[in-house]
């Protein structure tokens, strides 16, 4: 789990962010059980009520527009968001052209540097990899 900020936003702006994440499952109209892990790992740090997670549920089968999940959202929910859209993206090994448009509306939508999208991969690769020698020393530790 990421040490993170999400819980102390505002409780409508851990929604709105909740809401982005679900619209990025469906975003390539393909949902793996690693952007779900990913969605669900996410989501537990909204610390949201029983009944709005029931309703980011339903935003999973049917996700509002893109324009709908940013609104109200500030700056800093906003790159929060737009980290974890690109952790869930490239969750399953790739990012196809649907998700990475996506990732750049919604950099364009904060008012982000044109290179956030490459900055946020580029962490997320190195972050994996460094998950990854997690467990390659995990399993290097048996005798």
């Amino acid at each position: 789990m990421l040490p993170d900020t999400v819980h102390k936003l505002p409780q409508s702006e851990r929604f709105a962010y909740a809401r982005l994440l679900a619209y990025m499952t469906r975003v390539d109209n393909e949902l793996t059980v690693e952007e779900m892990s990913m969605f669900e790992q996410r989501l537990g740090t909204a610390l949201l009520s029983p009944k709005q997670r029931q309703m980011i549920r339903a935003d999973l089968k049917n996700p509002p527009p893109l324009d709908e999940c940013l609104e109200g959202m500030g700056d800093e929910a906003g790159r929060l968001a737009l980290r974890d859209a690109v952790l869930m993206a490239a969750s399953d090994g790739t990012v196809d052209e649907d998700e990475r448009e996506a990732l750049e509306d919604i950099a364009e939508h904060l008012d982000l540097a044109p290179d956030a999208i490459n900055r946020l991969l580029n962490w997320t690769v190195e972050g994996y990899a460094w998950m990854q020698a997690g467990y390659d020393l995990l399993n290097d530790l048996s005798r």
